[in-house]
C-alpha cells in the first residue's frame, strides 16, 4: 500500500507512506514518491496521525441509557439507581452485544486501542467473562485491555477481595481499585495494598477509580503514588478521574505534586463525564470537577483523556468520538491557547499510549502501520473543526473511511461551505 500526499505533524511540506508486510517501510517527500502498482491511497493533504485511545470506558454499562427508565436528574445517584435496575437484567450475550456495537463506533472514530473497566463486584462475574471473550473477537481490529473493576469495593462488598482475583485468574489485564468507596478510609487505604499486592504477584498493571469525589478530604492519590514509587511501579499504574484534586488546597497539592513526579505514575481525566456528575451539591459558585490537567501536564506528569462512559446511565449522550472529548477537555481546562489546542492530539494518542503501555505506538518507519488520516491541515484545525476520520488503516489495510460530507448554502448563487477560514 501507498499513501500519498499527507501531512505529518512537526514536518513540512507532503509526504508518501509505503507499507511492507503491514508495516511502515518508509516515508518520503512527495517529491521522492515512488510510483508502484497495487493499493494506493489519497491522503488529499490531510494529517496523518496514530490511532486515537480510549484508556477509560465501561463497555459493559454502555447502550444502557433509558433502560429500563431514563436518569431524569443526571446525577451520580440516580444514575446508580437506573444501573441497578439494568444490572438485574444482564446476560451474557446482552454485555457482548452492547460491548461490540460501542467497540463499532469507537473504530468508525479512529479507534484502535481501548482500556475498559468490568464491574467484578458480582458473585457470577457475567460481565467479566462476556468481556474476555470479547476481547478476543475484536482482536484483529482493536487491542483492548479490561481492567478488572471492583465497582462496589475490594473489602466493602462481600467477598470483593476474592472476586477481584479470580478475574485475574480468569484472565483480566489490569487490577482495578475505588478506594473512595470503601466504606472507611482505612478500608480504602487498605484496598490499595491489596491491588498493588495483586499487581506485583500477577505481574499486571493497574488502574484505581481515584478519589472520584467532591471531597477535599479523598486523598487516597498519596497513598496510590507512595506505593508505586516504593515498588518502581510508576509506569505501569493509572489514577483515574482524580476529581477531588480540583478542590485539595494548594499548600497540599504543591506537596502532592513532589510525590507525583517521583512516582511516575499515570493521569486519566473524563471531561464529558467529570464536567456534568461533579459539583452536584454546590450551590454557587460550581466547582468544575475536573482534575489539574493543565497543572500535571505542566510539572511533566504523563496525562490523557477518555470517555468514561458512553449512551449509559451516568452519562446519556455520546458517539465515541475521541475529538469530543478532547474538544470539551481543552474548554474546561482552559487550555485554549495556541499550541495547546494544536498539540492536544497528545492527549488522546501519544500520551494515552504511554498510559496503556502500548510498544510500537507512532508513525515512525518499522512500526505497524497502524494510522489515522484526518482532513486536517494541522493539530489545531483537526480540534476546531472536530473533523471525521478520512482513513483508519491497520496493519497496512483499510479498516475504516468516512466519505466527505458536502455542506451547500444558497445565497444569491449556490457555495460549498467547508468551514476553513478563506484563503
Amino acid at each position: 500500500m501507498l499513501i500519498d500526499n499527507l501531512r505529518l505533524r512537526g514536518r513540512e511540506g507532503l509526504w508518501q507512506l509505503r507499507v511492507a508486510d503491514g508495516r511502515i517501510a518508509a516515508l518520503v517527500p512527495m517529491e521522492q514518491a515512488a510510483d508502484d502498482a497495487g493499493e494506493r491511497l489519497d491522503g488529499a493533504g490531510g494529517l496523518a496521525v496514530p490511532p486515537f485511545i480510549e484508556p477509560h470506558i465501561h463497555l459493559d454499562t454502555t447502550q444502557t441509557a433509558g433502560q429500563p427508565e431514563w436518569n431524569r436528574s443526571g446525577t451520580l445517584f440516580e444514575g446508580i439507581e437506573r444501573w441497578a435496575q439494568r444490572k438485574a437484567l444482564l446476560s451474557h450475550e446482552d454485555v457482548k452485544q452492547r460491548a461490540w456495537q460501542t467497540l463499532k463506533w469507537q473504530i468508525a472514530n479512529g479507534v484502535q486501542h481501548v482500556r475498559s473497566h468490568v464491574d467484578v463486584s458480582d458473585p457470577t462475574l457475567t460481565a467479566l467473562k462476556a468481556m474476555l471473550e470479547v476481547r478476543g473477537e475484536v482482536a484483529p481490529w482493536v487491542d483492548l485491555q479490561i481492567v478488572a473493576f471492583p465497582q462496589e469495593g475490594i473489602l466493602s462488598y462481600p467477598n470483593g477481595l476474592e472476586l477481584l482475583e479470580e478475574s485475574l485468574r480468569l484472565g483480566a489485564d489490569v487490577v482495578g481499585a475505588i478506594p473512595h468507596f470503601e466504606f472507611t478510609r482505612e478500608l480504602g487505604v487498605e484496598s490499595l495494598h491489596k491491588a498493588i499486592d495483586l499487581a506485583r504477584r500477577y505481574d499486571l498493571p493497574v488502574d484505581v477509580h481515584c478519589d472520584e469525589i467532591d471531597d477535599e478530604q479523598s486523598r487516597f492519590l498519596e497513598t496510590l503514588a507512595m506505593l508505586a514509587h516504593r515498588d518502581g511501579l510508576g509506569a505501569r499504574v493509572t489514577a483515574s478521574h482524580t476529581t477531588a484534586m480540583h478542590s485539595y488546597n494548594g499548600a497540599y497539592t504543591s506537596r502532592l505534586f513532589r510525590l507525583l513526579k517521583l512516582s511516575g505514575i499515570n493521569f486519566v481525566a473524563n471531561p464529558l463525564v467529570n464536567i456534568h456528575l461533579q459539583g452536584r451539591f454546590d450551590d454557587y459558585p460550581k466547582r468544575r470537577g475536573i482534575t489539574r490537567v493543565k497543572e500535571l501536564l505542566g510539572a511533566g506528569i504523563n496525562t490523557c483523556f477518555g470517555h468514561d462512559d458512553v449512551f449509559d446511565p451516568w452519562y446519556p449522550l455520546g458517539t465515541a468520538n475521541m475529538l469530543q472529548v478532547l474538544h470539551m477537555g481543552l474548554h474546561v481546562t482552559q487550555m485554549m491557547g495556541y499550541d495547546e489546542i494544536d498539540g492536544g492530539l497528545d492527549l488522546i494518542t501519544r500520551n494515552s499510549a504511554r498510559t496503556l503501555g502500548l510498544r510500537e505506538y507512532g508513525i515512525e518507519v518499522g512500526h505497524p502501520a497502524n494510522l489515522l488520516v484526518l482532513p486536517a491541515r494541522d493539530g489545531f484545525d483537526a480540534v476546531r473543526r472536530q473533523v471525521p476520520v478520512r482513513y483508519s488503516i491497520r496493519g497496512g489495510r483499510l479498516l475504516a473511511e468516512t466519505l466527505p460530507a458536502q455542506t451547500t448554502v444558497f445565497l444569491e448563487q449556490a457555495e460549498a461551505v467547508d468551514f476553513t477560514r478563506a484563503s
